[in-house]
C-alpha cells in the first residue's frame, strides 16, 4: 500500500477559534482503496459489519481499483478501516483515517453540496482518490469557502479533484493549502483559481 493517508494521524494543524464552524467534532472519515473489486466488495461488507459505521460509498474507479468510503465516530472508523485494511491484504493501495473532517466533505462526496452561487472557483486535482480528500479537508479549514465537488477517480484514470468557490482571497489561501499537501506527497496534477468565472460555468459546475 502507498500509504497516502495516515491513518491515524490529524488532518492539518488545529488554528483555534477561525477553525470553529469548520470541523465537525463527532465524525470521522474512512477509506480503503483496493486494486481488486472483488476484494473490495468483500472488505466493505467487513467494514460495515465491524463497527457501526454508515456507508458513504462503495463503488469502481479507474483503473480497475475499488473504494469504500466510510463515516461514523471516530473509535468506529478507526475499526472499520482497520478491517478493511485487513481483509484487503496485498489487495490494499492506500487508506485514509480523517478525524473531525470539514463538514462539507460529505455533501461534496455524495453530490448534496447546497452553493447557490459561484464566486471565484477554485480546483485542485491529483492523481488519487484519498489525496484529493485530504486536499479538500485542509483547504475548506484554510479559509472560509464552500466545497461545491469531490469528484472520485470514475472516467478520470485513476485522478480525482476537488472544486471551490469563494472569495477570491479565500479561494486562494484555500487552493494553497490544499495543494501544498498533494504536492508534498508528489500527487499534485494541477491546481488553479479563477478569479471570475463565465457565467455558463454556473449550471455545469453547480
Amino acid at each position: 500500500m502507498t500509504g497516502d493517508g495516515d491513518r491515524r494521524g490529524k488532518a492539518g494543524p488545529e488554528s483555534g477559534p477561525e477553525l470553529a464552524g469548520r470541523v465537525s467534532a463527532s465524525a470521522a472519515l474512512g477509506l480503503v482503496e483496493l486494486n481488486s473489486v472483488a476484494i473490495g466488495v468483500q472488505a466493505a461488507d467487513e467494514m460495515l459489519k465491524v463497527a457501526p459505521v454508515e456507508l458513504v460509498e462503495a463503488t469502481p474507479v479507474c483503473a480497475g481499483k475499488y473504494v469504500v468510503i466510510v463515516k461514523g465516530d471516530v473509535a468506529s472508523v478507526d475499526a472499520s478501516v482497520a478491517r478493511g485494511e485487513a481483509i484487503g491484504a496485498e489487495s490494499v493501495v492506500d487508506t485514509l483515517f480523517l478525524p473531525n473532517p470539514h463538514p462539507g466533505i460529505f455533501p461534496a462526496l455524495t453530490g448534496t453540496s447546497e452553493v447557490q452561487r459561484l464566486d471565484s472557483l477554485g480546483v485542485i486535482e491529483t492523481f488519487s482518490v484519498a489525496s484529493t480528500i485530504m486536499s479538500a479537508d485542509l483547504a475548506g479549514k484554510a479559509a472560509r469557502v464552500k466545497i461545491i465537488e469531490i469528484r472520485l477517480a470514475k472516467g478520470l484514470g485513476g485522478k480525482a479533484f476537488v472544486t471551490m468557490t469563494g472569495a477570491v482571497s479565500e479561494v486562494e489561501a484555500s487552493v494553497s493549502a490544499g495543494s501544498a499537501y498533494a504536492s508534498k506527497k508528489g500527487l499534485l496534477v494541477r491546481s488553479v483559481v479563477i478569479p471570475r468565472p463565465d457565467e455558463s460555468l454556473f449550471q455545469k459546475v453547480l
